[in-house]
């Protein structure tokens, strides 16, 4: 998000610029100027008062508009990055294009660790072929896929998860994957304990 200083820096440049433009231009507007009867003078000067109003209305809605920008980020980044599943973002080839932090913990991993690498990297190799036939699925029949299947961390361990996978398509019309990832280790513990 740019800061206060950052918004007044480039501000004060666009100003410097604007009279640099204007000296540049002095001199044919003064001749231009003389050449105006004082009715056109006031005319003209009504006119640009105006547009300099419409100038100020503008920038400030701009200004109310980039607030409510940073806003709606805000909320965004809590939303997705600090929710309790994991968010992955896949390619219709697997590849991860982006994880949000509980993602990245639930994997072991920071979080640019594990973009444009293969999901099934973290499946239990027992398991892959489950997630590959749910995932071919979804992606040709686009219906929402719901199954759970062990995954691996970076370090080794395995832990059971639930994912639930829906399809969406990129600005382009590629077709990708949005996956919820569930740790359901200690439910599935409680469950064969019942056994």
């Amino acid at each position: 998000m740019a800061d206060k200083k950052t918004i007044a820096d480039e501000a004060a440049v666009l100003r410097q610029r604007a009279e640099e433009m204007v000296w540049e231009k002095a001199v044919q507007s003064l001749e231009d100027i003389r050449a105006l009867s004082p009715e056109e003078i006031v005319e003209t000067l009504h006119e640009l008062r105006v547009h300099q109003i419409e100038l100020e209305i503008q920038n400030e809605e701009l200004r109310r508009t980039q607030v409510e920008l940073d806003a709606a980020r805000e909320r965004y980044f809590d939303l997705y990055n600090l929710a309790p599943v994991g968010y992955v973002t896949l390619s219709d080839k697997g590849l991860i294009l982006e994880a949000n932090l509980t993602a990245a913990t639930l994997l072991g991993a920071a979080r640019g660790a594990l973009v444009k690498h293969p999901i099934s990297r973290f499946i239990l190799r027992e398991d892959q072929d489950l997630y590959y036939l749910r995932h071919k699925q979804m992606l040709e029949t686009s219906e929402p896929q719901a199954y759970d299947l062990r995954m691996v961390r970076m370090d080794g361990t395995a832990f059971w998860a639930h994912l639930t996978a829906t399809g969406a398509q990129n600005a382009s019309g590629v077709r990708m994957a949005r996956v919820v990832l569930s740790d359901i280790t200690a439910s599935k513990r409680e469950d064969e304990e019942k056994i």
